[in-house]
């Protein structure tokens, strides 16, 4: 169904009442460091993405348990207020809304499992090709996210992108660093095909989460598809080289922060932004981190080629061209109610 876009909803308080594109800005800046992280902590990929997840989860599960008692509180209030018509119809609304809150939503359980296979192979690629490289490589999510958004939703993909997107591919394959051969450091075609396979994985995630967003809550899906994610990144990680539940005191304390500013406060301000844009924009928003993952590489004491600094720039530049312009489109749970 055709969707004509209108004028948008009062805001409302909390972290919906904030320009979606903030958000997001913001969630980029802090995941942007996430890369960094994993490679000062020095840990298996398995044991980085186990971590990522599992030490977010205190966390976010006692903020997911207050935001499901915010709904059914408002909820009563909304059944106590008025006996009328129309309090009855805002009550009846409300009671809908807190008892979707308390179930548990398929989409976020699936987007969750792919997040843990995506964390798994990130690290993997970080290990190989450095923390700057991997997070350009999985930016191949700018071109299967607006894809799986068309084929399944019909959301237009403009005809720039198109152009745009084999351009792309090259500038990924010269920032991997393939073309060179292995330099000793790592080696860049595994680091390619590690960073190809998180984004092909990442792209699902950012679909599944944008199509089961829940109106009215932030925290839960978050918390569900970080539980699914920690279950599939330490199966995948036992089996991929094992996991250290005992890592030192050092990898521990850049693990933490990986799963605070990583992992909480990166996919609450994302999945609060992503329904509220148009696949596209999302997308060129979340290209931005690897500008900031590349400064902060460096920073590290990665060292990049001229070839590869060419093909992040052609990356980023193409992502700009590729996106810039959409209009936003409704997520699918406003389609749902149109």
């Amino acid at each position: 169904m055709t969707v004509t876009p209108t004028s948008p909803p009062a805001r409302p308080l909390g972290l919906r009442g904030i320009p979606p594109e903030l958000l997001l800005l913001t969630g980029v800046t802090c995941t942007a460091a996430s890369a960094a992280f994993i490679a000062l902590a020095a840990t298996s990929a398995g044991t980085a993405a186990f971590f990522r997840c599992a030490l977010a989860l205190p966390v976010l599960i006692p903020l997911a348990l207050a935001e499901r008692r915010r709904a059914a509180a408002a909820a009563a209030a909304a059944s106590a207020a008025s006996a009328s018509a129309a309090a009855a119809s805002a009550s009846a609304a409300a009671s809908a809304s807190a008892a979707a809150s308390w179930r548990i939503h398929p989409a976020p359980l699936a987007a969750g499992a792919l997040l843990g296979i995506d964390y798994v192979f990130w690290s993997a690629s970080i290990h190989e090709v450095g923390a700057a490289v991997s997070t350009v490589l999985i930016n191949i999510q700018i071109i299967v996210f607006p894809i799986l958004a068309a084929a399944v939703d019909r959301t237009p993909v403009p005809r720039r992108f198109r152009l745009t997107a084999p351009i792309m591919l090259v500038g990924i394959v010269l920032a991997s660093g393939a073309t060179a051969g292995p330099t000793g450091a790592g080696d860049p075609l595994a680091g390619l095909a590690y960073g190809t396979c998180a984004g092909l994985a990442y792209s699902g995630y950012l679909y599944l989460m944008r199509r089961g967003s829940i109106a009215g809550s932030a925290v839960t899906p978050v918390c569900t598809s970080t539980t699914a994610a920690a279950c599939t990144a330490g199966a995948f990680g036992l089996l991929w080289g094992g996991i250290d539940f005992t890592p030192d005191r050092s990898a521990m304390g850049w693990l933490l922060a990986l799963a605070l500013l990583g992992q909480v406060l990166t996919w609450l301000l994302i999945t609060t932004a992503l329904p509220r844009l148009s696949p596209g924009t999302g997308s060129a928003l979340l290209a931005l981190h690897p500008v900031l993952a590349i400064a902060l590489g460096v920073g590290i004491g990665e060292h990049l080629t001229a070839l590869q600094f060419g093909g992040c720039a052609v990356v980023v530049v193409t992502a700009y061209l590729a996106t810039r312009g959409q209009r936003a489109v409704p997520a699918a749970s406003d389609r749902r109610t149109a």
